[in-house]
Formats: structure tokens, sequence, C-alpha cells
């Protein structure tokens, strides 16, 4: 399968259970899931989980990226430190949609102590059923990108 249907998954160790229900229900969607998180309830580092996943993204060997931690904040912040990334946090599917579409999201990141099982596979599925819009979006895209550290 090509990478335009693949993606990678990880989370740090508060995420597991929502981030297998999630690789399952990618699958269900059609997409390849590559799930590089840890399998193990101890506790873990969440940049480390974060900046693997972003590297796969960036690589161009997933398409996209989706990463769990308790609340989806510090994932996403070691993520977007990882140049090319642009990942976003949404407890609900209309920003997961916006992000894809506005933004040009390649990650989401998800908090699993924010949202149960449910919404968080909804909100999986707006964010994988979303395309870039382009346009105007894509002039503020660019200046995104522009921006160094």
């Amino acid at each position: 399968m090509s990478t335009e249907k693949r993606i990678v998954l990880s989370s740090d160790h508060a995420a597991i259970e929502l981030r297998q229900a999630v690789a399952e229900h990618a699958k269900s969607l059609g997409w390849e899931v590559e799930d590089i998180g840890p399998t193990s309830p101890e506790s873990t580092h969440y940049p480390k989980h974060g900046e693997a996943a972003a590297r796969k993204v960036a690589s161009g060997d997933c398409a996209l990226g989706i990463i769990l931690c308790g609340t989806g904040q510090g994932l996403m912040m070691a993520a977007n430190k990882v140049k090319g990334i642009r990942c976003g946090v949404a407890s609900d599917t209309f920003s997961a949609k916006m992000i894809r579409q506005h933004n040009d999201a390649n990650m989401l990141s998800i908090g699993a102590r924010v949202v149960g099982e449910g919404l968080a596979l909804e909100i999986v599925e707006a964010f994988l059923g979303a395309e870039f819009e382009g346009g105007r979006h894509g002039t503020r895209v660019d200046m995104i990108k522009a921006i160094e550290g």
C-alpha cells in the first residue's frame, strides 16, 4: 500500500487502550496503521513518542499521524518541534475536520483523559475524512511553514 493511506499512531502510557481502539477503527476505515506506541502501562516519557511519530510523517513514511496522551497537549508540543509537522489537539469533530481543511494538519493529538472512546473515534474519522481545501488557506499554511524557531 502507498503512503497515501498509511498512518502512524503513538501514545504514552496514559493512552494505550484508546490508541489500540483508534488503530482498529482506522483500519476499518481502510487505513494501513503503523503503531509505534508502548505496550506496557509503566510510566514513559511522552516527548519521545510524539517525536518518533512526527518523524515518520515528516519523512513521508506515513501520510498522517495520530498521537495520544492524557491531555493531548504534551505529545502535540513534541511533535510540532519536528520540521514539517502541523499537529493540532482536537476534543471535538469540528476542530478535527477544520485542522485538516484549513491548516493542512498532518497530525492529530487526542487527550485520552479528556474524551471518551466513542468521541475519540468520531474525532479520528472526522480528521481522516477531511482534505485540505487550499486556496487562501494554502497561503496561510505557507506562512506557517516559513516560520523558523
